[in-house]
């Protein structure tokens, strides 16, 4: 048991190295039971650092050293000090060559950082920390060098050798192997280190810049999977020409590679010109990925692509830094897609998983500032804050500057600091300089945790033709920060007079009103706006778009949030009086429900989605979010103390009224998407998109009805669609409906049809894991053993256990804890095997304080079993023990 809390680390306390790495020449002979890492390391100290010469501590964890030289000089046992962790010894000049050899284990590795094998194939993962994990290196990312990687195994079962950069070199070798040189002309830092070898196929294209030179593209994967790559390099050629015409960002070197593997703990790695991705985020094509398939591949490959300049050529300075990289490429790849498909409905798509998401973690006990202060584990950072609020922040800085002030500061950044790793600091005295601004107080969104609140009061006065809307912003108490100064809070918005029209905004002391819409800088506690020659009193449309990543508070009342669900020109906000609305009527009927009274829906939801069901001008796919009712896990965000029961049976009644009261025209628009579906062939398009997610939400509606018509073409759908997005709705449909018999069928037929697709058949676990129906637990217990399932393998583990714990909450969070003791178990099981996953799977845990004194009582004490359970890695230890303070 571990008796000491691990190390923690301090912004604070950030200096730069000691010494430097020019040049760094490793050497990899791949063998099936050991790998031999040689290291030469043109070294020498940093000048920052000022004179003398302290001595060199070098990062290394899990290595067995075999040699060690100086400038030639072999160095013996006393020449330095070896831990598990560091190798300390005393360099004799300001410059010199370090040479090492040691032998590591990638056949046993299943943390799968560093070098490991995924299946017969040898790739690395080596963000954050991984790379000490190949060979003794400075492995901190404000060290950069120029790599160059030689690779040596046996020809036959690892014809592909791949590393960063071009290939310079290559040949054969005595007793059946080969070797492979690679070169990259670019510093990087040595989380961005990558190395493939394996019996892999790919498919080929070229891009040609806007310099007009020809860049090789190649997607590597297993032969099986040699069908499914077309869409990511569609996806990849977008991104590129996207990035040069948005950014003015051209790729650097002769060719770029993305390599798909099983075992992957994140979605993809950004490494230099060797993109290693999770297969989930590369393999799609119509009868085996859905349409949220198709468009995640292509936001993640459009991602990492970006992170070639926002991430690579300008890296960040140190870990707490992570959102500089993180943040921007996220809101990078959030705006490509936004142009790619429909731009409203992608914005909703983020705003729901951020707040029911990202708020969840900011009102946790892991809750951290965009740039947090201090961490125990990198692995533990790579959060939704980072990534997710680190995007809005760009997102503010974007609508303040505008698009064109934005540019200018991206100009400068990149220009400014290519080739160097630099801080979020660096970022905004970009954007500063480049447009003329001061946004000193701005930078707090980086420094201070926690979802700010924004209550918003309103007041009209007919004589003088004055509105106001007087702001208040408070933000909670978060871990070490129990005081928060005020936020620089974006608010866009417009006014909406009685016939739903946009009237202009004029603020008083203007002397004409810029628009219809605008932004408004709310900058202190409390604030007030006044808007003038306004002949009667507005309805305002307030923070469109979500202007700012905070939580609104206005007394709409429903037939206001009605009105503007008819009238409001923001897309957005259409469906944000929508949620609203269902919230409002939602959070009554839970009420409903807790005081034993007979459970009554407020029509007023009926008759504003029937009237949105009957637009036919709409876009489908905003059709279908506002058919959406928010998710049992939003509803858990929002309560101070979250029933589940309560939740679940408030939103089951409603969903069921709904189906009842809007049965004629799910089942008109159902039948006619479905007629389309039939005599086209499948697209992955932003139109066809939309299409299917209207039919298949429209679907799970009309299955509650229970109608032998509707059973009828749900297993129609199941059976005779060409695409997984059709055939998976069609089975979660079945799986949460009482037909035992067509269920059962249609669960063995599918697992039969596609067990030889891992990714498949995680559809399949996700699916039954997610089914609400009674005997939750049991269902996923009995699925684990199932032979396609392995605890090994980070996407099963996501989803099934995930998808249980994080997803089905009345089965998860039983009153008798069962569901607690099973996510406990698990997370001991794989804190030895993969302590990344482990810590990631504890996140449901980690809110116990959101539930009843019971509940809270039972999570806690699973909570305190596992701190007790033995030896724990710094991933878990540090999630559970900040859980429980």
């Amino acid at each position: 048991m571990r008796t000491e809390q691990p190390k923690m680390i301090y912004l604070k306390d950030y200096q730069a190295p000691e010494y430097l790495i020019d040049e760094t020449h490793l050497t990899f002979e791949l063998f099936e039971d050991h790998t031999l890492v040689h290291a030469q390391l043109l070294m020498r100290r940093n000048p920052e650092r000022g004179a003398g010469l302290p001595p060199l501590v070098l990062d290394g964890q899990q290595l067995e050293l075999l040699a060690l030289s100086m400038d030639g000089r072999e160095l013996l046992a006393g020449d330095y000090q070896l831990s598990d962790s560091h190798l300390t010894l005393q360099p004799l000049a300001a410059n010199f060559t370090l040479d090492s050899s040691v032998r590591i284990h990638p056949e046993s590795n299943t943390a799968l950082e560093g070098l490991y094998k995924s299946g017969s194939m040898f790739c690395t993962q080596c963000e954050a920390e991984g790379f000490r994990k190949i060979t003794y290196y400075l492995d901190r990312p404000d060290v950069m060098s120029r790599f160059t990687t030689t690779l040596s195994a046996e020809q036959h079962s690892y014809p592909v050798l791949l590393s960063n950069g071009n290939p310079i070199a290559s040949g054969p070798e005595e007793g059946g192997r080969h070797w492979a040189t690679w070169e990259d002309p670019f510093m990087k830092p040595a989380y961005l280190f990558a190395l493939v070898a394996g019996d892999l196929w790919c498919i080929e294209d070229t891009f040609n810049t806007m310099s007009q030179r020809e860049v090789a593209l190649r997607i590597y994967v297993e032969p099986e999977n040699i069908d499914k790559c077309q869409h990511a390099m569609d996806s990849l050629k977008k991104s590129m020409r996207w990035d040069e015409e948005v950014y003015g960002r051209e790729y650097d070197l002769d060719i770029f590679m993305i390599v798909a593997v099983n075992d992957f703990n994140m979605g993809a790695m950004e490494n230099k010109g060797l993109n290693i991705f999770n297969s989930s985020c590369v393999l799609a094509k119509a009868e085996t990925a859905t349409d949220a398939a198709h468009q995640r591949v292509e936001a993640v490959v459009a991602h990492e692509y970006f992170h070639n300049w926002s991430g690579n050529r300008v890296t960040c300075r140190d870990w707490f830094q992570l959102s500089l990289k993180e943040g921007f490429t996220v809101f990078r790849d959030a705006e490509f897609s936004a142009d790619m498909n429909s731009r409203t409905v992608k914005r909703i798509e983020d705003v729901a998983y951020l707040r029911t998401h990202q708020f969840a973690e900011d009102a946790g006990p892991m809750a951290h500032a965009v740039r947090p202060d201090s961490f125990i584990e990198i692995s533990n950072f790579y959060t939704l804050t980072v990534y997710e609020k680190g995007s809005e922040v760009v997102r503010m800085i974007h609508t303040l500057l505008g698009a064109e002030g934005f540019r200018k500061g991206t100009d400068l950044y990149f220009q400014r600091h290519d080739g160097q790793a630099v801080t979020c600091d660096d970022f905004i005295k970009a954007m500063e300089d480049a447009n003329g601004v001061e946004l000193t107080q701005f930078k707090r969104w980086y420094s201070q945790g926690g979802t700010p609140r924004l209550q918003v009061s309103e007041a009209y006065d007919a004589a003088s033709k004055t509105y106001t809307l007087s702001f208040r912003q408070s933000c909670p108490a978060t871990p070490g920060q129990a005081q928060k100064l005020p936020f620089v809070i974006p608010v866009e918005l417009g006014l909406l007079d009685g016939k739903g029209r946009a009237l202009p905004l004029r603020l008083a002391g203007e002397a004409k009103a810029p628009g219809e819409t605008r932004v408004l800088a709310v900058t202190e506690a409390e604030q007030s706006f006044s808007f003038v020659d306004l002949a009667e009193k507005p309805l305002p449309s307030l923070l469109r778009g979500l202007s700012a990543p905070v939580k609104l508070g206005f007394p709409y009342d429903r037939d206001q949030l009605m009105f503007l669900m008819q009238h409001d020109s923001d897309g957005f906000n259409r469906w944000e009086a929508g949620q609203q609305l269902a919230v409002q009527v939602l959070q009554e009927l839970i009420g409903q429900h807790q005081r034993g009274e007979k459970l009554l829906l407020d029509q007023r939801l009926v008759a504003a989605l029937r009237t949105v069901l009957a637009d036919q001008q709409l876009d489908q796919a905003m059709v279908a979010e506002m058919l959406s009712l928010p998710s049992e896990a939003y509803l858990t965000e929002i309560s101070e103390s979250a029933d589940v029961d309560a939740i679940h049976t408030a939103r089951e009644f409603a969903r069921q009224q709904l189906a009842e009261a809007l049965f004629a025209p799910l089942w008109q628009r159902y039948q006619a998407n479905r007629e389309l579906s039939r005599h086209s062939e499948y697209v992955a398009e932003a139109a066809h998109f939309a299409r299917r997610s209207l039919q298949n939400i429209a679907l799970s509606y009309l299955m509650m009805s229970e109608k032998p018509e509707v059973l009828g073409a749900c297993l129609e759908q199941y059976e005779a669609c060409d695409n997984m997005t059709e055939r998976l709705a069609a089975l979660a449909v079945l799986v949460n409906s009482s037909f035992a018999e067509e269920k059962s069928k249609a669960l063995a037929a599918f697992a039969e049809h596609f067990k030889d697709n891992p990714l498949v058949m995680d559809q399949w676990f996700s699916v039954q894991a997610g089914s609400t129906l009674p005997g939750g637990l049991e269902r996923v217990q009995q699925l684990m053993q199932h032979p396609a399932f392995t605890l090994k393998n980070p996407n099963k583990v996501r989803a099934l256990i995930g998808a249980f714990a994080g997803q089905n909450l009345v089965n998860f969070h039983r009153a008798d804890g069962a569901g607690y003791r099973f996510l406990a178990d698990l997370v001991i099981t794989l804190n030895a095997l993969n302590p990344q996953i482990a810590s990631r799977q504890l996140a449901p845990l980690t809110r116990w304080s959101k539930y009843d004194a019971a509940r809270q009582a039972l999570m806690r004490a699973e909570l305190e079993r596992i701190l007790a359970s033995g030896e724990l890695s710094s991933d878990v230890y540090e999630v559970v023990s900040k859980s429980l303070a």
